[in-house]
């Protein structure tokens, strides 16, 4: 199993430059691959930011990574759980903050439209600003 970097995946998913995308494609079908969280919190803002994608196709693009047999992500629940908040339209970092604080009572922050969005998307976990 090998795991992949933030630029292997962004090739991947592009295929903007055939020479990387040629080996980022043959490593992806070809090995078992294992992507961490951080590396899918990265992809999101640099195909966002640097690219310009917009979330809708950046979330489709992650969900078709997911699908591939031989990838396996280091918290594909968290993942999963994310992709559909930023589809209910909370910020895609935020979303990934918020599931992987399922454990705790609440999440603080300083942004309010993080407190309502989070709201709509996750009664469960409150997320507020601390006073």
């Amino acid at each position: 199993m090998i795991s992949i970097d933030t630029n292997l995946v962004v090739r991947f998913l592009l295929q903007d430059n055939d020479a990387e995308f040629a080996i980022a494609s043959r490593v992806i079908r070809e090995e078992e691959i294992y992507i961490t969280t951080t590396v899918m919190l990265e992809c999101e803002w640099v195909l966002r930011r640097v690219y310009k994608h917009s979330s809708a196709s950046i979330m489709d693009a992650f969900d078709q990574l997911r699908g591939l047999a031989n990838v396996r992500l280091a918290e594909p629940d968290i993942v999963e759980r994310a992709i559909g908040w930023r589809r209910s339209g909370l910020d895609f970092a935020d979303a990934l903050h918020l599931a992987l604080a399922s454990k705790a009572d609440s999440l603080g922050t300083f942004d309010p439209d993080f407190v309502k969005s989070a709201a709509r998307v996750s009664p469960h976990i409150p997320v507020r600003s601390p006073a």
